[in-house]
């Protein structure tokens, strides 16, 4: 048994330095069928989704978020095509685990793929697509998925633009990852996915009062009250003014 997704990538993945190019692109758009997924990437996240439509309602089966990563070992670079990656093999062993299917099958797209997803997808899609030979080149797709582009343009930037180099990658260089370090620190995120993709509990306290953006809606004697106050203060107004 598989879970059939219908998912559609965009065509751009990644920017310079292999971060999201727009603070809004949306990656994968769901369809009508009885279980889809949608997957969206801003400049600062990464979602994934997979959403069970019934008559009653839609209900999210399963998520994964680029900010649960740090629990894994990444820290850093959280935006990037690896960082999808990881987002979507955390989201296809989570669902996995909680269907009690994960022993079974052993992402975004590409990650949830290689988690054990069953999902209709093109080739054309993915990072080393070529569209002159029609080819997907699999060196060139591991390299992002292992974070080759960012190591190489973390060398590039190192002896070219030192400056650039130490602005672009401060985080990198403050945790000590060089850029022949990152394939290594990809299989590691890997393999802890792997080993134990539950979701952790929020040790966050719940706010003790709730903001409200928008007036708080007055009773009928309170609005009565509140039109008697201005219309006395009117009458005295015009009064002082007759005087």
């Amino acid at each position: 048994m598989r879970i059939k997704l219908s998912l559609i990538l965009a065509d751009e993945i990644l920017a310079e330095g292999g971060e999201a190019s727009d603070p809004t692109m949306v990656f994968v758009k769901s369809q009508k069928s009885r279980a889809y997924s949608k997957r969206f990437q801003t400049n600062k996240d990464i979602t994934a989704q997979i959403i069970s439509a019934s008559i009653a309602g839609d209900s999210v089966l399963a998520a994964a978020y680029a900010h649960e990563l740090p629990r894994y070992g990444l820290e850093v670079g959280l935006t990037n095509y690896a960082a999808a990656y990881c987002t979507g093999l955390l989201l296809a062993r989570r669902v996995l685990k909680q269907l009690e299917m994960d022993e079974e099958y052993q992402g975004n797209l590409e990650g949830a793929l290689d988690g054990g997803l069953d999902i209709p997808h093109s080739e054309k899609r993915f990072a080393g697509f070529s569209k002159d030979d029609k080819q997907l080149n699999a060196e060139i797709h591991r390299k992002y998925i292992f974070g080759g582009h960012i190591a190489s343009y973390m060398k590039t930037l190192m002896e070219d633009e030192p400056e650039k180099y130490q602005s672009h990658f401060s985080e990198y260089i403050k945790r000590g990852i060089e850029p022949d370090s990152i394939e290594e620190l990809y299989k590691k995120v890997h393999e802890a996915i792997r080993a134990d993709p539950s979701a952790s509990k929020s040790t966050k306290e719940p706010p003790k009062e709730h903001k409200r953006y928008n007036l708080k809606k007055l009773t009928y004697e309170e609005r009565k009250n509140k039109l008697m106050e201005r219309v006395d203060a009117l009458n005295q107004s015009l009064s002082g003014a007759d005087d």
